[in-house]
């Protein structure tokens, strides 16, 4: 199904997004990833991704958001990106996290040719519990989340509160 929002944007309803997982994990730290992509069978490749978080010993699939379609920034002579916001559980620290998801881009063949070019797979931390980094390479909260269409309208759909303590200690 799909909504659209208005002339740029679009929200899709998948089999996985939006979805909630009622099981449980006993990993100790709530994390939200902004996932993004623009080369072609996005959605496709978002429901892999959800696929290999469920198998992935070191994350917990907790909540996703639906996806939406919305316009590039930054370089714009591109296509239209496929956004959404996932929640996971996991008892790696911030930069183990980073690294693990850098890991999981390279399987779904991330390349970085250019600042903001096109990609099969992003993924951004944009908020770890209730812990702030402030590192060269990494930032939490994310950078400039609140400015972004893309990770705004799909955390919207993400149920605060014990569902997510790290967004309830942002409030948005």
């Amino acid at each position: 199904m799909k909504k659209k929002l208005n002339k740029y944007h679009t929200l899709y309803f998948d089999k996985y997004f939006p979805y909630t997982n009622k099981k449980r994990s006993s990993k100790k730290h709530f994390v939200t990833l902004g996932v993004g992509a623009n080369i072609p069978n996005e959605r496709k490749r978002f429901e892999k991704l959800y696929l290999y978080i469920k198998r992935d010993k070191l994350l917990s699939f907790v909540q996703s958001s639906p996806i939406l379609k919305n316009p590039p920034f930054g370089y714009t002579n591109q296509a239209y990106f496929y956004n959404t916001c996932i929640v996971i559980k996991t008892n790696l620290n911030p930069m183990q996290l980073l690294r693990h998801i850098l890991k999981i881009e390279k399987k779904f063949k991330r390349e970085r040719k250019f600042t903001n070019s096109p990609r099969t797979l992003d993924l951004d931390i944009i908020f770890f519990a209730k812990i702030r980094v402030n590192k060269k390479n990494l930032t939490i909260p994310h950078p400039n989340y609140k400015d972004r269409d893309s990770v705004m309208i799909p955390l919207s759909f993400i149920k605060k509160g014990k569902t997510n303590e790290a967004i309830h200690f942002y409030s948005l």
